[in-house]
Formats: C-alpha cells, sequence, structure tokens
C-alpha cells in the first residue's frame, strides 16, 4: 500500500461527501418546506386542517415503509444506483406537486417525494462507512446531519424570497430541477467503495475469515429480539413526531394565525430550526465524545429540555414573545432533531458491523412514522377547537401542543431507559 494512492481517497472521499451532503441537503428542504407553504397551499387548494396535515404525512409515509427496501436496494444495486435512481423519482415528485390542481394530486405528488428522498440515508451511510474509518463515523454522521440544517435553512426564508417572486408552484419546479442535477452529478462521481477506482481502503483490517454473512431475516430478529433497541426506537418515534409535526409543517402557519406575522417574518424564526440543527449535530457528537464520554447522558439532557419547550408552547400558546419565539424554534431543532445522530451512533453500536444496514433501516422507521402519524393528528386537534378569523384558533394549537407536551414526556421516559454504547466501542 503506498502513500499516494491513500492520499486520493483521502482526497476523493471528501468530494464524495460534498456530492451526498448536498443531496441531503435536498432532502431536507424537501421533508419541510410545507412549514413555509402550506398556509399558500390550503388556500389554493381549498385544503383544510386535516388534509393539509395529510398533504404534509405523505412525504413521511413512504419515507417510513422505504427504509428496509433501503438497505436491501444498498446491498443488491449499490448505493450509488439507489440513490441516483430514487433522487431522479424526487426530482419528479416535485414537479408533479408543483403542477397539481388539485390536492389529490398534490398528494400524489409529495408522495412521490417521499419515496425518492427516502432512499439518500441509509445508503449514505453505507458508503460513508467504507470510505471513513468507524472512529470517524459518529463525527461523520453527525456533520451530514449538520448539512441537513442547511437545507432546513433554504426551506426558510429561501423559500420565502423564491415563492414570493416565482410563486410556490414554480418553486418546487425548479428544486425539482436542482434534485435531478444533484441524482446526476451523484451517479457519474460517487463510488460506493475505494476500490471500485483502484484505490485501497482506509479501514482498519478486516479479521481473519471476514464478518460471518447474516440473512435479512435473521437480522431483522435479532435487532428486534434485542431488548436495548426498543428503547431508542420509542425515543425516535415520539421526539421526531413532535419535531416533524411542529417543525416540519405546523410551527409555520402557528406563526401566522396566533402572531399574525407576516410569511417574511415567519421565514425568519424557522431559519432558528436550521441553525439549531446546523449548531447542534456537532455539538451532541462533540459532548458525547469529548466531555461526557458517554451517549445517554446528552440523549436524557435533550429530551429533559423538549418538555420544557414543549411545555411553553402548550400553556403559553399565544403568550411567547418575539424573541422566546426565536428561542423556542433554536431549542427545538437544538434538542428534537440534532440528538439523532446520537441515537443513530447508539442503535449502530447495539450490533455487529454484518446487520448494522438492518438495523439502521428498521430504527429509521420509526422517526418518520412519528411525523406521518403526528401531523395529520396535530391537523385534527386544530379543525376540532374550530377556526378564527385568519386560520386556525389559539385554543386549536394549544390543544395540538398539549399532545406534543405528553409525547415529550414519553420520549423523556424512553431516553432514561436506553443502554450506554459508547464502552461497547
Amino acid at each position: 500500500m503506498t502513500t499516494d494512492p491513500m492520499t486520493k481517497v483521502f482526497r476523493y472521499r471528501w468530494f464524495i461527501f460534498s456530492l451526498l451532503a448536498s443531496g441531503y441537503i435536498l432532502v431536507f428542504f424537501h421533508r419541510l418546506c410545507p412549514a413555509v407553504l402550506a398556509v399558500d397551499i390550503m388556500r389554493d387548494l381549498a385544503a383544510g386542517g386535516s388534509v393539509t396535515g395529510l398533504l404534509g404525512a405523505a412525504y413521511f409515509y413512504p419515507y417510513a415503509l422505504m427504509q428496509l427496501p433501503a438497505g436491501l436496494l444498498s446491498d443488491s444495486w449499490g448505493p450509488r444506483r439507489t440513490i441516483t435512481v430514487f433522487l431522479i423519482a424526487a426530482s419528479a415528485g416535485a414537479v408533479v406537486l408543483g403542477l397539481a390542481p388539485t390536492v389529490a394530486w398534490a398528494i400524489f405528488g409529495r408522495t412521490i417525494v417521499g419515496v425518492g428522498a427516502a432512499m439518500l440515508f441509509v445508503p449514505t451511510l453505507k458508503i460513508l462507512a467504507e470510505w471513513f474509518q468507524k472512529r470517524e463515523f459518529a463525527y461523520m454522521t453527525g456533520l451530514l446531519l449538520a448539512m441537513g440544517g442547511v437545507g432546513t435553512l433554504t426551506a426558510t426564508t429561501p423559500l420565502v424570497w423564491l415563492s414570493s417572486r416565482v410563486g410556490w408552484r414554480n418553486a418546487f419546479h425548479l428544486v425539482g430541477g436542482l434534485t435531478l442535477v444533484m441524482a446526476v452529478l451523484i451517479g457519474i462521481f460517487v463510488r460506493n467503495r475505494p476500490r471500485d477506482l483502484g484505490w485501497p481502503s482506509p479501514l482498519e483490517p478486516v479479521p481473519s475469515g471476514g464478518f460471518p454473512a447474516v440473512g435479512l431475516v435473521d437480522g431483522m430478529k435479532k435487532v428486534l429480539s434485542c431488548g436495548a433497541f426498543w428503547p431508542l426506537a420509542v425515543w425516535f418515534f415520539f421526539d421526531f413526531g413532535i419535531f416533524f409535526s411542529f417543525a416540519g409543517l405546523w410551527g409555520g402557519p402557528y406563526l401566522v394565525h396566533v402572531y399574525g406575522m407576516s410569511r417574511e417574518e415567519t421565514g425568519r424564526i424557522l431559519t432558528m430550526l436550521a441553525a439549531g440543527l446546523i449548531v447542534g449535530a456537532p455539538a451532541v457528537s462533540w459532548l458525547s465524545d469529548r466531555v461526557f464520554k458517554r451517549r445517554k447522558p446528552v440523549l436524557v439532557i435533550c429530551a429533559a429540555v423538549m418538555i420544557v419547550v414543549t411545555g411553553l408552547l402548550a400553556f403559553q400558546t399565544d403568550g411567547i414573545p418575539r424573541w422566546g419565539l426565536y428561542a423556542v424554534f433554536f431549542v427545538m431543532s437544538f434538542c428534537g432533531n440534532a440528538p439523532g445522530v446520537i441515537a443513530f451512533t447508539m442503535n449502530k453500536e447495539l450490533f455487529p458491523i454484518a446487520i448494522a444496514g438492518t438495523a439502521t433501516g428498521l430504527v429509521n422507521l420509526f422517526p418518520f412514522a412519528g411525523g406521518a402519524i403526528y401531523q395529520p393528528v396535530l391537523g385534527y386537534f386544530l379543525e376540532h377547537w374550530g377556526a378564527a378569523a385568519e386560520g386556525f384558533a389559539a385554543a386549536g394549537y394549544q390543544a395540538a401542543f398539549l399532545a406534543l407536551f405528553v409525547s415529550a414526556i414519553i420520549a423523556f421516559g424512553a431516553a432514561l431507559l436506553t443502554r450506554e454504547t459508547l464502552e461497547i466501542v
């Protein structure tokens, strides 16, 4: 093994990461953009709260269902081809959504987007596991999630600016075109592993005999029968149910309906979601690896803070000052989204490398199942408690946020039951 080929590996892997991270930016944009555009979509398509919630959730149902196929296709097709094909599908879905004449067509388009976007995260982790060493994995996962924060940022003020100039329909068309370009770039330049280019691997030597192969069914049984898996799964479901329903859909209408904010001011506050993830993803990794030297304390502390944040929303629904709303949205992302990097790492460390993909795919079902269920449920609460002169009433938002408060308590209990894994590594 010569130094020169390994130098090429160390350089090229960052180019690969930049392309995959750019794709992940678009995934987060597609995921969270309804929070900014929900009011306009509701108006133009004459949609109520429950239907708008279903439109938002139409991304999450297929995203959750596609997690196991994501791992299977990564193993059979290879992660590069999987990402490329399904990003093309996401591009087509965005175009359909922009053209939608009815709510039904909009839901169909967003469903296609969800199917396509679902096939990036797990295959990306598989590629990163081939190009980066084991001790670098948590850091790279945190960095990837931080790039998701950039996607969150583009889905706030920049999207407000774009949609105000070209309309929300053309905004989706432009993003669909950009997604297609990214799919082509990934297909051309990304490689699944260094040896695909004839280069050496940067990974530690594999034990003699390699890792024993594990079939899908056996791998699933091993994961699902592990007691330590389920507290993480429960935490993912309730914590991300809170985050995706609030940050991904109803947070924007809440600011408009309860506080009478303009789209521009709403976009500025929603940028705090991006800031929270961009700062939080590397921060929680650093706290885990360098300060606590444990995973669990970081997860528990963030879960406790989420009880405080959702409590403010539930009991001070229309009484939070403007500066407080900036803080609420920032902390919601820092403590409700960024800790996912810790939870994913804990899940990976619970199982041998031979079933790491299966374990990741299974646990990744739960956050998106939470988003799929919570978005329309909150929409039902809003409709049930009646509409105000301009949108939904504060009482409806209070009822919805009480549900989030209870969910935060459950997520905290699940975090307390998780198993520490850093010492296992």
